[in-house]
């Protein structure tokens, strides 16, 4: 039987302890089904990328794309982060913040949450097909069909960017909802308790002077401010 705090397996190289991605705190907000994370995934916009580079834990924030069962992240060849991820372990994490939580008590108070977290070993595409894929996959969060309209990456960009996946096989969902949870003794007059909900929303659209064709048409997650 593994480890609570490790498994074997999901791609690791040999002889590397992947973290249990099971909750052991508030354990009945964790969720492992593809459908919560895959809709988390698909509404957030920024993940974060954590690698160790020359011995030292180092975070990268950057957009990404899913398609099916992998992940796609995209950076500059030279990009130093991106180039030790490539067949190391890593993780992944996103988060999407739904509310803030205000209790009675300084301890209750938390924030209302989607998140999820993939641990995997970190591949380099070098396929072109799947490098002008994942690129346009990338491309097209920002607007359904964008990457059709636009010219094709000419070979010079595909050479000064890299890609790589990370299979979804090894995450987890974690999910936070609903008002505090205060005792009934912490209830208290002249405090607010309850829930501010948080809500991403697009602002006016500025048309490059270059401009001259009609707005984008911005997906269904991004609402208008």
């Amino acid at each position: 039987m593994e480890k609570a705090g490790a498994e074997a397996g999901a791609g690791a190289p040999e002889g590397v302890r992947v973290p249990s991605v099971k909750l052991k705190r508030h354990f009945e907000r964790g969720h492992y089904d593809a459908e919560t994370r895959n809709a988390i995934l698909d509404e957030s916009l920024v993940g974060h990328l954590a690698v160790v580079l020359d011995g030292f834990p180092v975070v990268v924030p950057t957009t990404y794309a899913r398609v099916g069962e992998t992940l796609y992240l995209h950076g500059s060849s030279k990009n130093r982060a991106l180039r030790a991820a490539a067949g190391k372990p890593a993780c992944f994490e996103v988060t999407i913040l739904d509310g803030l939580v205000y209790a009675a008590s300084a301890f209750n108070h938390s924030m209302n949450y989607r998140s999820v977290v993939v641990y995997a070993t970190c591949e380099s595409v070098t396929d072109e097909t799947e490098k002008s894929s994942a690129l346009s996959a990338i491309v097209d969060r920002f607007e359904d069909g964008r990457s059709t309209k636009l010219r094709p990456d000419t070979p010079d960009e595909l050479r000064q960017t890299m890609v790589i996946k990370l299979p979804l096989d090894h995450a987890s969902s974690k999910v936070r909802s609903g008002p505090p949870g205060d005792d009934l003794d912490d209830l208290a007059d002249g405090t607010f308790v309850g829930v501010v909900p948080l809500q991403t929303f697009a602002g006016e659209q500025l048309a490059a002077p270059r401009s001259r064709a009609d707005a984008v048409i911005l997906p269904g997650r991004l609402r208008l401010g």
